[in-house]
C-alpha cells in the first residue's frame, strides 16, 4: 500500500490484534479499538490486564490490523516498535491538549461523537512504530479470481 492507503486503511479499520510477551516469554494476542494519527498508533488499554501487564514488563510489541475474507482480497498493516504510556493511568475526564485529537477521533469512530469518555479503568499507550509492512493482494492480477465459462 501507498502511505497515503495505510492511513485510509488504518482510519478506516476498527479492530486491530495486539502481541505481547507474556511473563513466561510467549506470546499473548488481543483484540483491541485503536487511533491512527498518520505517525503513531494509540491503544485505548485496560490498566489491569495481562496485555498492560505484559507492556509495562516489555515494551515491545507487534499490531496487525487486516481485511479480506477470500485470499485475493487480503489487506493489511503491521506495526512493530515500542508503546509508552501516553496519559495518567487511569486516565480521568481531566482535558489534556496533547490526547484532545486522538480522543476525538476514537471517539467518532467508536461511539459516532465527538465526545471522549474515560470510565477509570483505561489509560492511552502510544506506539510510533519503528518497522510498517502492508500489504494488500487485491492489487496482485495473478490472484484475481478466474472466470469460469
Amino acid at each position: 500500500m501507498t502511505p497515503d492507503e495505510v492511513d485510509a486503511f488504518l482510519a478506516a479499520e476498527r479492530v486491530c490484534r495486539v502481541a505481547t510477551i507474556s511473563a513466561g516469554g510467549h506470546p499473548h494476542v488481543v483484540p483491541l479499538w485503536f487511533v491512527w494519527d498518520g505517525s503513531a498508533l494509540w491503544l485505548n488499554s485496560v490498566f489491569r490486564s495481562q496485555r498492560w501487564a505484559d507492556l509495562q514488563r516489555d515494551p515491545r510489541v507487534s499490531v496487525v490490523v487486516d481485511a479480506g475474507e477470500e485470499f485475493h482480497e487480503l489487506r493489511g498493516v503491521e506495526l512493530s516498535g515500542e508503546v509508552e504510556v501516553a496519559s495518567e493511568v487511569p486516565r480521568t475526564s481531566e482535558p489534556r491538549p496533547e490526547l484532545a485529537g486522538v480522543e476525538r477521533r476514537y471517539a467518532e469512530k467508536y461511539s459516532g461523537t465527538p465526545d471522549f469518555v474515560a470510565d477509570g479503568r483505561h489509560a492511552w499507550l502510544r506506539m510510533s512504530p519503528t518497522r510498517l509492512v502492508s500489504w494488500d493482494f487485491r492489487k496482485n492480477p495473478a490472484l484475481k479470481p478466474r472466470r469460469s465459462g
